[in-house]
């Protein structure tokens, strides 16, 4: 199995958010909630935003490493038909591995996302056809 990325440029969306439940203790929300009211914040999804941005930017470094040593792509990979088409005609599979959102376009058939996929690894969300998602549900870790 090969891995191809050269061909497939990532592409990151503004404004594109997955939904994260957090359960947080009746102390904390007040606290969340009184800030909110005093103008730090917008709204309580504001500062978990704000905070999440705080902590990633001081592990800022080791997500810069990890990233590279593990040849991760970071944001938004799309592979439409035509990508999939085109990595079987050379011969080769894809190692999808993507932080962010790995999306398969939906006129993509089950065989033609098997022949073309080898692995999927993502952290972050992954959107397919239920079609699709079955058939590669052997190469989804």
């Amino acid at each position: 199995m090969q891995q191809k990325s050269a061909a497939i440029e990532p592409r990151q969306r503004a404004g594109e958010t997955e939904k994260m439940t957090v359960n947080v203790g009746v102390v904390d929300l007040g606290q969340v909630d009184l800030l909110v009211q005093e103008g730090f914040y917008s709204n309580r999804s504001d500062l978990v935003r704000t905070a999440l941005r705080n902590q990633l930017a001081l592990h800022a470094d080791t997500l810069k490493q990890t990233v590279s040593r593990r040849t991760l792509t970071v944001g938004l990979q799309h592979f439409s038909r035509a990508d999939l088409e085109q990595v079987v005609a050379a011969g080769q599979t894809l190692q999808v591995q993507v932080v962010g959102l790995a999306r398969i376009a939906d006129d993509v058939p089950p065989v033609l996302a098997r022949a073309a996929i080898a692995s999927v690894t993502v952290l972050g969300a992954f959107q397919a056809s239920p079609a699709v998602r079955r058939a590669l549900a052997d190469r989804i870790r």
